[in-house]
């Protein structure tokens, strides 16, 4: 299959320094949608050998030069190789048009890492695991319920998109009233975007920040709107993504067949995040009438927000030896 030809960022972008424990480059792989991706590789510097390979994305609305990068580089200087990449349709990855989601799509963006990784001659394919942030946690879990290749997976500070979008922020707008409002405003949307034959944007952190903004949007703003956290490509920094990008969310529920994952599986959320829901309640669910619970954990970290656990936050929260304990443990 021919790739399409990204045009790549030679320079060190990141939104956070560069480490001299590991080697640093730029690769790409497409999906089996055809659409070709974009991806930081990180390995340890004098590694031999076949290594165990994680691949990172996250958060929903983020690029892999902040929290996913992040990730990849720390766990590469504790011995994986490790693959930070852009989502379909963000980013420096392909996929037309531009600042999309889909359920599908996305979930098959971490299979198609998988791939990637899976034929590379300084990785062992029978130790490959994933690792998602926020919105791409959710897609992390719907990952390894389908892909039986992935051993190990690690969601952090989860969000379950379709749930949110279908019902709102604690389940406040779960009705049948409410999910109609929010379709016909969508596919009203989509009729003006037709005609205009442009697609409008939205949904990126509000700037500037109302007084009586909500604690987790202050969160947000203090990481995507900041040089904490801004980066020029990030659709959270900046505009947003097209409006109609959630539509398919809605009614395209993830999760589904949580509980008969066989795989290991680490939920990693903190206990003053607003998302912290979430993750509780997708451990429940893949917990429930299972027989595989024996390799899956809930790691609750005290006192930290959603955002906490982008880049640590002032207190570097990020369990980063214990995600590494994890994939160690389960990636033999």
């Amino acid at each position: 299959m021919t790739e399409e030809r990204l045009k790549l960022t030679t320079e060190w972008d990141k939104t956070f320094p560069r480490s001299e424990k590991v080697n640093h480059w730029k690769v790409m792989f497409h999906n089996r949608y055809g659409i070709t991706l974009a991806a930081d590789m990180y390995t340890p510097k004098d590694a031999q050998g076949k290594l165990p390979a994680i691949a990172v994305c996250g958060p929903f609305g983020a690029v892999k030069e902040q929290c996913s990068g992040l990730y990849a580089q720390t766990l590469a200087e504790r011995g994986f190789l490790t693959i930070a990449f852009d989502p379909s349709f963000t980013g420096e990855s392909g996929g037309q048009p531009r600042y999309m989601a889909s359920p599908d799509i996305n979930t098959e963006d971490f299979s198609a890492a998988v791939d990637y990784l899976s034929v590379l001659d300084n990785v062992d394919p029978e130790r490959i695991g994933i690792l998602g942030i926020c919105g791409w946690g959710g897609m992390a879990i719907n990952a390894a319920a389908a892909d039986t290749r992935i051993k190990a997976t690690v969601a952090s500070t989860m969000y379950d998109m379709t749930r949110v979008n279908a019902k709102g922020y604690f389940d406040s707008e779960d009705s049948e009233e409410k999910r109609y409002e929010k379709k016909a405003a969508l596919n009203a949307q989509r009729t003006a975007d037709y005609r205009s034959g442009e697609y409008e944007t939205g949904g990126g952190v509000v700037d500037p920040l109302p007084e009586d903004a909500p604690y987790f949007v202050k969160d947000y703003y203090d990481y995507y709107k900041t040089p904490r956290g801004y980066h020029k490509r990030s659709l959270n920094s900046n505009n947003g993504w097209n409006k109609t990008g959630c539509l398919s969310f809605i009614n395209m529920p993830i999760l589904q067949y949580s509980n008969e994952i066989r795989s290991a599986v680490l939920i990693v959320h903190g206990d003053k995040a607003h998302s912290c829901y979430f993750g509780k309640d997708a451990f429940a669910n893949m917990t429930k009438d299972s027989k595989y619970t024996a390799n899956k954990e809930l790691l609750i970290i005290p006192g930290a927000s959603h955002t906490d656990l982008y880049d640590g936050g002032k207190d570097k929260v990020i369990p980063f030896d214990k995600l590494a304990d994890f994939y160690n443990k389960n990636l033999r």
